[in-house]
């Protein structure tokens, strides 16, 4: 090795000499313990400070501090006394590396060793919190606690002497998570490695990125609102007043960010013993928060005042065409009122006229009223006035009959129309039942089961015994053919009254079904000023209204059979040729033909 190389030129240490040869002869499982006594060679106050640098390069130079850095990372739960060897290892080489001059190839001792360093004492310090944390004895908490102690300090040592690692530590993930914790002890240990390590390079909160110090500042903030301990407390609000101070865009940054923090830090936080360190952060948030109200009212004073002259600006562009506009307007406006006014006279003119040639035909007719009084003699008046008076209220009463039946005929319309659609859907499901009720097969006839000989006997004995029991009266010959004679002359009796009974009842029905043709006839008659000999003849005639009816029933036939496809919906189960009877009755009413009533 380079490094070596150069170590064996000049005279180096002979304890180092000695130490790195045993090492190198040494089992792995031996060198933690060998390594620790650089603990006294680095420590020794007999040497100055020259000689102290010059051990320290020896170290370095014969990889001892390499060693140490390796097993910091190595599980040491398996060895005697590991876990106090590691935390002394670590002590070891944060010395070490203090005030170390490296003269050959710095860059790789900068930019490798020291942030490895740093990563394997923050896995150690992350093993040892995890362990403390597990451990349930107290003598085992105190021993987990100082060594965890000893490495922290470790880490504070190394940054204070490269304050470069500051940043290092800052962006290391096991750092958050050695922050990120709900022990107390351990976290106020970490809380006070950060206060350290700010105090000694305040600019690293500017250098590292977005990500880690909203990280930081979010998980002290957490433990603000999430712990009532006042040594949480305290280092937290002793960490945000340090990352304050570092910069305006931090103390913008914290405001932004947590809105609500100065109420918790006024409610919660209130005479708990830092009350001075409490009031300073809450007068930096204040005037932060007065600072970004000015400038945000100057802001919305240069805005309003950007956009009124902007405004004032364009009204000024627009100034001609909207005098023309407001001329237009006012034209339209005089001229849409003139029409107005205009319209409102012709209404006026045109009532006053409708209202005077009422007036003109009411007098015109109580004129025509006292001619007609002074025509007609003197006893026909009050005859006169009360057939006025009946025709009158024959004219209202129409008007009134009419009117109400056509708002009784628009309000169960709809009813009407449910009732009807409910009389067609029930009628063909009445008759697809009948019609597949008639095509269903009959079963074939199974005779009947024979009986046994037991169950013959059985029967003929039952039939033996109702036969004593009911015996049958005895009668003679002549007494049963005369109640035969008798039976015979009821029955013929019978059939001649019924069939006499069939005959009025037809006779009955035709009169009846003559009467309803004649007055049909008689409704549906002219006037009689309209009438000719012809309308005399089919009133006199008995076959003209037989035949008229007959036509007008053939006509019916032949319009429902012209019927569209959507009209007989309702008649998709009917036979073919079936007109139905409410279409039928519908068009023809009660049909007089050939002294029969057919409907």
């Amino acid at each position: 090795m380079a490094s070596t190389a150069s170590a064996g030129l000049t005279a180096a240490d002979p304890r180092v000499l000695a130490l790195a040869a045993e090492v190198t002869e040494s089992r792995e499982q031996d060198i933690p313990l060998l390594l620790l006594k650089l603990k006294g060679i680095v420590n020794d106050s007999s040497l100055g400070c020259e000689e102290s640098k010059k051990i320290k390069q020896d170290i370095y130079g014969y990889n001892l501090a390499q060693y140490c850095m390796l097993l910091l990372r190595q599980d040491h739960s398996q060895l005697h006394a590991g876990w106090a060897t590691a935390a002394q290892l670590a002590e070891i080489l944060s010395h070490c590396c203090v005030g170390l001059e490296v003269k050959e190839d710095p860059e790789e001792f900068h930019k490798k060793f020291l942030p490895s360093a740093i990563d394997n004492l923050l896995v150690l310090g992350r093993r040892l919190q995890a362990r403390f944390i597990r451990a349930i004895k107290d003598r085992e908490k105190q021993e987990f606690l100082r060594w965890f102690q000893t490495v922290t300090d470790a880490i504070c040592w190394l940054c204070g002497g490269h304050i470069q690692l500051a940043e290092c530590v800052l962006q290391n993930d096991h750092f958050l998570q050695l922050l990120v914790t709900d022990d107390v002890e351990t976290a106020a240990i970490t809380m006070s490695v950060l206060h350290n390590i700010l105090r000694v390079n305040s600019s690293v909160l500017l250098e590292v990125d977005e990500e880690t110090l909203h990280s930081v500042l979010d998980e002290l903030v957490y433990k603000l609102s999430s712990t009532a301990n006042p040594v949480i407390g305290n280092s937290a609000t002793k960490l945000l007043l340090v990352v304050a101070k570092c910069g305006k865009q931090l103390v913008s940054l914290i405001a932004a960010r947590y809105k609500g923090l100065k109420g918790l830090l006024n409610k919660q936080w209130t005479g708990k013993g830092f009350d001075r360190d409490l009031n300073h952060l809450l007068d930096l948030l204040y005037s932060e928060q007065k600072g970004q109200m000015q400038r945000q009212h100057e802001a919305a004073s240069i805005i309003q005042a950007v956009w009124k002259g902007f405004q004032t600006r364009k009204r000024l562009k627009k100034l001609p065409q909207a005098v023309t506009t407001l001329q237009r307007k006012f034209r339209a406006k005089r001229e849409q009122e003139l029409q107005h006014l205009k319209k409102q006279k012709e209404d006026e003119a045109l009532k006053l006229q409708m209202q005077l040639q009422r007036q003109r035909a009411r007098r015109l007719f109580h004129e025509r009223q006292l001619a007609l009084l002074e025509i007609i003699h003197a006893s026909q008046v009050n005859k006169y006035m009360e057939e006025m008076e009946g025709k009158s209220a024959l004219t209202i009463q129409r008007y009134w009959r009419g009117y109400r039946a056509r708002r009784n005929f628009h309000q169960e319309r709809q009813s009407l129309k449910e009732y009807k659609a409910a009389v067609i859907i029930q009628r063909a499901a009445c008759k697809f039942l009948e019609k597949r009720r008639r095509r269903r097969t009959l079963s074939p006839w199974k005779d009947p089961k024979g009986l046994t000989d037991e169950q013959r006997l059985a029967l003929q004995q039952k039939v033996d015994d109702y036969i004593k029991l009911h015996p049958a009266s005895q009668m003679s010959e002549e007494l049963s053919k005369e109640l035969h004679m008798q039976a015979q002359e009821k029955l013929a009796w019978f059939l001649l009254r019924s069939r006499l009974d069939r005959r009025a009842v037809q006779r009955r029905e035709s009169l009846l079904a003559q009467v309803n043709t004649n007055v049909e006839l008689l409704l549906n008659a002219p006037g009689l000023a309209e009438t000719t000999e012809k309308d005399l003849d089919v009133f006199m005639s008995q076959s003209i209204p037989a035949a008229t009816k007959a036509r007008q029933s053939h006509n019916t036939v032949l319009k429902y059979t012209r019927w569209p496809w959507w009209k007989k919906l309702g008649d998709e189960f009917m036979e073919d040729g079936v007109i139905p009877d409410d279409a039928l009755n519908a068009e023809l009413g009660t049909l007089f033909i050939s002294g029969k009533k057919s409907t």
